[in-house]
């Protein structure tokens, strides 16, 4: 079950939050469904925006040598799911999530797109009580750790980029080519990505997201091809 009491959470997360926006931003979807009322999701719209803001400037400010590529790169994998979902088990986000018992009962207290939302959530959450100046420095003691981690990930920024480009030095020249499976129900999907070259099966990876699932499946393949041979066939 959620803790009630939750200043060990706003004392981890530096500045306190007015009562109902923090439970609003600490409400799944699924326990507002089973209890007809609000959620979070509004607030990880704006949250999303917000901290891609600031964390688009601090890269530009702390990195001006770099291409609008490398920026971009290391943006997208500091606000990553799987990043943002690393703060949150950091804050014991997932003790203070409201969720349905079906959501409950299928872990989602440990799945990364739920602990991602509620950390953007509460970013969100604090932009509108504290404002913009308060906010930066939330956002920056969580998020700057993550922008120093990413730019020491070489491939891992960009997994993709950096499996199409083994295949190419080892001589394999068909296209990749993924397929998706699916499961779950809609509030708590989970995916499976296979990453193939030709008829041949080279990784795999699992996530919450297609996109997530992907490039787990690359970052799986990248290193399945330094043994030189697939997994499988088509």
């Amino acid at each position: 079950m959620h803790k009630k009491d939750r200043s060990p959470l706003l004392a981890k997360w530096g500045v306190d939050i007015a009562p109902d926006l923090l439970e609003l931003a600490l409400t799944h979807r699924s326990w507002a469904f089973e209890h007809e009322s609000l959620h979070n999701e509004r607030l990880e719209f704006l949250g999303d925006s917000v901290l891609g803001f600031y964390a688009a400037d601090r890269i530009f400010q702390d990195f001006d040598d770099s291409t609008e590529g490398d920026m971009s790169k290391i943006k997208s994998a500091a606000v990553s799911e799987r990043a943002l979902a690393e703060v949150a088990r950091e804050l014991g986000v997932g003790d203070y999530v409201r969720l349905g018992i079906g959501e409950e009962r299928s872990g989602g207290r440990n799945k990364d797109s739920i602990l991602s939302d509620t950390v953007e959530a509460l970013i969100a959450a604090t932009y509108l009580d504290h404002g913009i100046d308060v906010t930066r420095e939330i956002v920056e003691r969580h998020i700057n750790p993550k922008i120093a981690d990413a730019t020491k990930m070489g491939p891992a920024l960009d997994w993709r980029t950096a499996v199409e480009e083994k295949a190419r030095a080892m001589g394999i020249r068909e296209e990749i080519s993924y397929r998706m499976e699916g499961r779950g129900p809609d509030h708590a999907r989970e995916y499976t990505a296979f990453v193939y070259f030709g008829e041949n099966l080279w990784g795999s990876g699992e996530a919450t997201s297609q996109k997530n699932a992907k490039l787990a499946a690359c970052q799986n393949a990248y290193f399945v091809l330094d043994g030189g041979e697939p997994l499988g066939h088509a």
